[in-house]
């Protein structure tokens, strides 16, 4: 528990109303953090640091409102809104449609040396196999086709692939900066400015190959002591490495303001759809940040991207 939100407790507890119950009020979630904390919104708009949630406050997200406990230790309550009961089906329904997209249709698969017993056997005088989105398909030629084959299933479409980062790091004066072990923005100390970078090989154009890409997001978390607590953008850049390169790391098309993060903070951007379509190809191969001055300062971890099939 950061001390500012100990000690903002300790001045609830104690003052005025010191021995009633603790008092509850509404607050709005500024970012949920890469432990499933929230920091949240103060009336005089500073921020609530790692706050813990109960488990039945799922789905957490920045701009939900909470009511939230104020004792020496701050802890939430419960999200306010809406019923979260057609959101619940329509995420199960989707889980259930990805598991059986993971099954074959084959329900048993039996042999012998000699003919099958019971009804509805058709002899096969040729046997066909081929693998669609890693899934087997069977095609067998019958001689005379006494019951109608049933019609094949339309293909499903791809399941989303999440591509994790192979290497990432931080550049500064024009080579790598040995004193920072992940991609970091600005500059907080006077030594320059920093930009920081994510490596995929040649894992996202791979992944892209043969297939229509709908959407592409890249996930962040802002590392704590690192900047100020605030809320500040990070600035993404496209670059064309697969690996880190021994000098300076050029920045490709860029800066797209897409995400701002709090301290602790983890949050998910949309790529544009320029970008998604470089990245797709080849052209362009992972992404950067970069910053100058102390205002946007800050170090990032994270950088899975994760591709939406159409």
């Amino acid at each position: 528990m950061p001390d500012a939100a100990r000690l903002l407790g300790q001045d609830l507890a104690t003052g005025p109303s010191a021995g009633a119950s603790p008092g509850v009020v509404s607050l709005q979630v500024a970012d949920v953090t890469d432990d499933g904390r929230v920091n949240l919104q103060m009336p005089d708009g500073s921020l609530l640091l790692d706050v813990a949630c109960p488990t039945s406050y799922r789905n957490r997200a920045a701009g939900d409102w909470v009511a939230v406990r104020m004792s020496a230790v701050p802890v939430v309550l419960w999200r306010l809104g809406d019923d979260p009961a057609a959101t619940d089906t329509a995420q199960i329904q989707q889980i259930a449609q990805d598991a059986a997209a993971d099954a074959q249709a084959v329900r048993a698969a039996t042999y012998g040396t000699t003919a099958p017993t019971g009804t509805g056997w058709q002899t096969a005088s040729a046997v066909y196999v081929r693998k669609v989105n890693g899934q087997i398909e069977l095609y067998f030629q019958l001689g005379d086709a006494s019951d109608p084959s049933p019609t094949t299933p339309p293909v499903p479409t791809p399941k989303p692939a999440t591509i994790s980062p192979t290497s990432s790091g931080s550049w500064r004066s024009g080579r790598p900066d040995d004193y920072a072990s992940t991609p970091i923005q600005g500059d907080w100390t006077g030594g320059g400015n920093r930009r920081g970078a994510w490596f995929y090989g040649t894992k996202i154009a791979d992944a892209c190959a043969g297939k229509t890409v709908a959407k592409m997001t890249a996930t962040f978390t802002r590392k704590r002591g690192s900047g100020v607590n605030a809320k500040r953008p990070l600035h993404l850049y496209l670059h064309g490495y697969t690996t880190p390169p021994a000098g300076q790391l050029g920045l490709g098309d860029g800066p797209e303001d897409l995400l701002a993060l709090s301290v602790g903070a983890k949050g998910t951007a949309t790529l544009p759809a320029s970008w998604r379509t470089a990245l797709a190809s080849g052209s362009a191969r992972g992404l950067a940040i970069y910053a100058t001055g102390s205002s946007d300062y800050m170090a990032v971890t994270g950088g899975q991207i994760t591709i939406t099939y159409s």
